[in-house]
């Protein structure tokens, strides 16, 4: 029925808001993230069973996927559309998404993993199935180069360098960068990319993405989060953690490790240096600890 319930809503958009192709499609993918979400929690729920608690859940499974505020602010008021809509039409008799808040534009730490937790993730690992070996070159070059998830996902064999140890990343507004890669994950996307991806059935138009589903398609950032939710599961890791979290753990390292932070900004890809400087405050313990080790009047 949710099926039903898009189209008409499409053609409201179209008819009733005049809003062009382009905003139309924009609404309607941010009701496919709330579908998305309950196939991902076998929900059979229908549209009228749907109430605040779940959109709250669906709020939560939003940031956790690691969006920018924009961006998460941008799906809860596509959603608060599509259930306006719903009651003008009377499909439900109740709106659950008035009280719906969007995230506020709060400046949060990013959590991150120790070394030793990301090493857990990898070893957990089961390289008996093929994905194994996939996603064990994932995980490593998700935290070797620091990348985002939409990243990763996209990243082709042909922008692959790893005789002079770089990859080329296409990043937001389609800028392009240069990013070292690390011995561990050169070595195991080679694995993977001699022993395991050569036996997939590439489907058209997939044949340069490095890293493929059994299908032989592009993988989702969802998949991406779905595999490490459970991979922390089995490591033993409560901390609330996803991909992006990877990320923050990269830089997190490399500024604890006393990196240059130009140098972290032009590897992270961020446009202004004050996006990476949150680095520079992530782990206050870590600073205390460092002062108390090597500053003499902590040692007198």
């Amino acid at each position: 029925m949710w099926e039903v319930y898009k189209k008409g809503y499409k053609a409201w958009l179209q008819l009733e808001k005049s809003l062009s192709e382009n905003s139309v499609q924009a609404y309607l993918h941010d009701v496919k993230h709330l579908t998305d979400f309950l196939a991902l929690k076998n929900s059979q729920q229908k549209i009228i069973e749907i109430d605040l608690k779940d959109l709250e859940k669906f709020t939560k499974y939003v940031n956790e996927l690691g969006m920018q505020h924009a961006s998460q602010a941008r799906i809860i008021s596509g959603i608060k559309s599509f259930f306006k809509y719903c009651l003008l039409e009377e499909i439900v008799s109740a709106d659950p998404a008035t009280l719906l808040e969007a995230p506020k534009n709060i400046r949060k730490l990013p959590d991150t993993l120790a070394f030793e937790e990301i090493e857990n993730i990898i070893t957990a690992i089961d390289l008996s199935k093929p994905e194994g070996e996939r996603n064990r070159a994932i995980f490593e070059t998700l935290y070797s180069c620091g990348l985002r998830v939409s990243e990763l996902v996209n990243l082709k064999i042909s922008n692959l360098y790893m005789d002079v140890g770089y990859i080329k990343v296409t990043g937001k507004a389609e800028k392009e960068r240069l990013v070292p890669i690390g011995s561990d994950a050169i070595k195991y996307i080679g694995i993977y990319k001699n022993l395991i991806r050569n036996k997939i059935k590439i489907k058209l138009g997939q044949e340069d993405i490095l890293f493929l589903s059994r299908r032989g398609s592009k993988l989702s950032r969802v998949m991406i989060f779905l595999i490490l939710k459970e991979l922390a599961k089995k490591a033993g890791i409560t901390k609330n953690i996803s991909p992006h979290t990877f990320r923050h753990s990269f830089a997190t390292h490399l500024v604890e490790g006393g990196a240059d932070l130009r140098a972290v900004q032009e590897m992270l890809g961020h446009e202004s240096i004050t996006t990476t400087e949150i680095y520079t405050h992530l782990d206050r313990e870590f600073l205390r600890t460092t002062l108390q080790q090597f500053h003499p009047a902590f040692n007198k």
